[in-house]
C-alpha cells in the first residue's frame, strides 16, 4: 500500500491494516503518550486507531508533542 506520511511517500507492508499497525511498523509504541494522527486531514482519536482502516493513497500526518524550551 502506498501512502503519504508527513508529506513523504511511503510504501507499507500488506499487513498494515490500521493506525496501530502503522505505528508498530514505524517502531512507535501505540501506547506512547503525546502522539496525534490525522488521516486525510481528519484527526483520529486514539480510541479509534484499531478501527480506522488505512487505504492506498491515504495522506497521514503523525505529530509528536515534545517538552523543551
Amino acid at each position: 500500500m502506498r501512502v503519504q506520511l508527513n508529506g513523504e511517500p511511503l510504501i507499507l507492508p500488506d499487513d498494515t491494516e490500521n493506525i496501530e499497525t502503522l505505528l508498530r511498523h514505524l517502531r512507535i509504541d501505540p501506547q506512547q503518550i503525546g502522539i496525534a494522527v490525522a488521516v486525510n486531514r481528519r484527526v483520529i482519536p486514539r480510541s479509534q486507531w484499531r478501527e480506522k482502516v488505512l487505504s492506498d493513497g491515504d495522506q497521514i500526518e503523525l505529530v509528536y508533542a515534545r517538552q523543551g524550551g
